[in-house]
């Protein structure tokens, strides 16, 4: 049954790659919809809005965006929607720019980032809608190893180019019995500013200051390793390259069948990267936005039993007041189908972890009330 399981999720997720980043769906529709852009309900998708809607930036999302794309147009005829994966940063700067109705980013905006949203927003400025949550999988391919454990410190000195062959005696110690080769590491970084990059290095900063001297940030501070585009690019690398390790979002790993770390955060087992573990250590993360903003302050640290602490929240970025007119009403209708319950449960077949349903009952009152 596990294997089936497995097998079965892989297949999904597969799937879900296969479509195209920057898809571009014109939906069939129903008998029900009214076909001039009016609020119209199929099923439980409420439609409204009408022409292309344009998005773009986190590609640790790109798998739910696709698949919530797919249904949503199945259901709404009038909409195009257009989500490009081009990465956190370039999303959040096109946003900026007034180029996309929301853009996808894996961190909050930061406070000059809100700033310049006020020059866009009319009247408002930027808020985080917390969308898509799940692990960050630490994948690896080493030859003749299935199973690795690694904790924080071990996971910053890899990163850092301090530990450099697989045999070290660090690695050996947290995991005794496994006969690791006298292999060089190959670590990858993303080479584009990303929110993933972001979560990570949080989570070495929190976990294990010392052996992580820099400060976390979108864009990759380590010292050596090689870097590709994209989570798309890092997991590709890992699965093609022996002795290579990298971060990139469960998903990817599945689709690829690329083994995971397991992770020694404290607690009396190592955590797993799964979907029900990262939403015990979501479950944990604090507001810290304000008003309509649910930007969300996870728990890096966490020494939970069963919590996998190396998670990211996806946030749809978008104004309170001053969206644009011509697109305000698909936007709404989009992001409330994803924050629905049916928009949540559809990602946990894709690796994701669906939102606590108190985080999602307050993002879609922050969607419903945006103008």
């Amino acid at each position: 049954m596990k294997l089936q399981r497995n097998n079965r999720l892989r297949a999904i997720a597969a799937g879900a790659l296969a479509l195209s980043g920057a898809f571009v769906l014109t939906a069939c529709g129903s008998d029900n919809n009214t076909g001039g852009g009016g609020a119209a309900s199929t099923g439980n998708i409420k439609c409204d809005g009408k022409g292309q809607l344009l998005a773009s930036g986190s590609s640790a999302q790109k798998n739910a965006m696709d698949l919530w794309t797919k249904n949503y147009g199945a259901a709404c005829k009038d909409v195009k929607l257009n989500y490009k994966a081009t990465g956190s940063g370039a999303g959040i700067q096109e946003w900026l720019q007034g180029k996309t109705a929301f853009a996808g980013s894996d961190s909050a905006l930061k406070p000059e980032e809100v700033a310049s949203s006020k020059k866009m927003c009319k009247g408002g400025q930027g808020i985080n809608l917390p969308m898509v949550g799940g692990p960050i999988a630490i994948g690896f391919n080493v030859p003749g190893v299935d199973k690795l454990t690694l904790d924080a410190e071990t996971l910053g000195k890899i990163f850092n180019s301090d530990i450099k062959s697989w045999d070290d005696p660090a690695i050996k110690k947290l995991n005794p019995g496994v006969k690791l080769p006298s292999l060089k590491i190959q670590a990858f970084h993303r080479s584009d500013e990303s929110g993933t990059t972001d979560n990570f290095t949080k989570y070495l900063k929190a976990a294990a200051p010392k052996a992580w001297p820099h400060e976390p940030g979108k864009a990759w501070e380590g010292k050596g390793g090689q870097s590709a585009d994209g989570s798309s690019g890092v997991s590709s690398q890992v699965k093609q390259v022996s002795g290579a390790i990298s971060y990139f979002e469960l998903s990817y790993a599945t689709a690829n069948s690329i083994k995971t770390v397991d992770l020694d955060t404290g607690a009396s087992q190592p955590v797993k990267a799964t979907v029900e573990n990262a939403s015990k250590a979501i479950s944990e993360a604090k507001p810290k936005g304000t008003g309509k903003d649910q930007a969300l302050d996870l728990a890096y640290d966490t020494k939970a039993a069963g919590a996998y602490p190396i998670t990211l929240v996806t946030y749809e970025i978008a104004c309170d007041k001053g969206n644009k007119a011509g697109t305000l009403k698909a936007a709404k209708s989009f992001l409330n189908y994803a924050a629905s319950k049916d928009g949540q449960v559809a990602l946990k077949e894709l690796g994701y972890a669906p939102l606590p349903d108190a985080i999602a009952a307050k993002v879609r009152e922050s969607i419903s009330s945006l103008s």
